[in-house]
């Protein structure tokens, strides 16, 4: 074969497959990316689906240059030291979740896998990090809040009813990220003297008597933390809403969009398009210890509609500042 040949045909092959480094050589086969998710495969494709969108505008190419394993927890968190060791065993490149309730095995099991996650709680408290500014372990990635988010979340139900004195807050037990959302709650409503009452569900059978015990408590709006057991139960969580005729203040989008009154929270498609970034540098041979953890970039949802069956009256200002308003 010529030279010139020769050089054509790498060349062909260099446009097809992105230089992936790791450890400073050349991968000779698609990467293999794990995913572990704490939510059901079809409830959670909306926002995992801006993963592959963020690595194809990096010039990858699904199937080609890397492959997705994926491990589904189905709301059920007993399941997730299971499913991360089942990722362990295949020896995946990096492992990417959207679950710090599954990122935190790596305290409990010998892992040098890089780790990214796509909505990060707290990583320094877990002890998953030593800063957001340098992790300094194999854990890193973005956050799914900031330390205000919860009293912003209050800020802006207040807002919309001025009055309120009980605020409840539905919590996904067994979850330590939603304790880290409690105590910024209790903080911010505690600065206002106002009341709160929380309620627990284990998973989705336990909606309806949390919601029962929320109207039970004669709480005047409830706050939702951030927690993939109610994206994947949006409708559900919703509908007892409306039959309860309780205001929510919900941490995503997709909420809203299914009929809730209020989010403000990250855009969790956007977060997984992100995530991208982190392992494209992971594959070239960076380490995650060196990866500063990014910020969360919050917006607001509001759904009038919603606020109408309420009989409720969002202020202007309000309208104003939200990133998208649902008639």
């Amino acid at each position: 074969m010529r030279r010139r040949e020769v050089i054509t045909l790498l060349g062909g092959f260099g446009a097809a497959l992105p230089a992936l480094v790791a450890r400073g050589q050349v991968l000779t086969k698609p990467a293999l990316i794990g995913v572990l998710v704490a939510g059901s495969k079809e409830a959670t494709q909306p926002r995992v689906s801006g993963f592959p969108q963020g690595m194809q505008e990096l010039g990858y190419v699904q199937g080609r240059n890397y492959i997705i394993e994926g491990r589904y927890g189905d709301s059920d968190l007993a399941r997730l030291p299971t499913l991360f060791q089942q990722l362990v065993d295949l020896k995946p490149d990096v492992i990417l979740t959207g679950t710090t309730a599954g990122i935190l095995e790596v305290k409990r099991a010998t892992v040098t896998i890089p780790i990214v996650g796509a909505s990060l709680t707290d990583p320094v408290g877990f002890g998953l990090a030593a800063s957001l500014a340098r992790p300094g372990g194999q854990v890193t990635g973005i956050l799914i809040s900031s330390d205000n988010l919860a009293a912003k979340q209050i800020e802006l139900a207040l807002e919309i009813l001025p009055g309120a004195k009980k605020i409840g807050m539905l919590m996904h037990a067994g979850n330590q990220s939603n304790m880290v959302h409690w105590r910024n709650l209790e903080a911010a409503t505690g600065a206002l003297a106002l009341k709160l009452v929380r309620a627990e569900a284990h998973g989705p059978s336990d909606l309806d008597a949390a919601f029962q015990t929320l109207a039970g408590e004669h709480v005047e709006l409830v706050v939702l933390p951030p927690d993939g057991l109610f994206v994947s139960e949006r409708r559900k969580i919703v509908a007892l809403a409306a039959a309860a005729r309780l205001p929510v203040v919900h941490p995503y989008r997709e909420l809203v969009e299914a009929g809730g009154l209020l989010s403000y929270g990250v855009d969790l498609r956007d977060s997984w398009r992100r995530a991208a970034g982190f392992v494209d540098r992971i594959l070239k041979g960076a380490k995650p210890a060196d990866l500063p953890i990014e910020q969360p970039t919050n917006e607001m949802v509001i759904n009038v509609k919603t606020a109408k069956a309420l009989g409720l009256d969002i202020p202007p200002t309000a309208l104003a500042r939200a990133n998208q308003v649902i008639q």
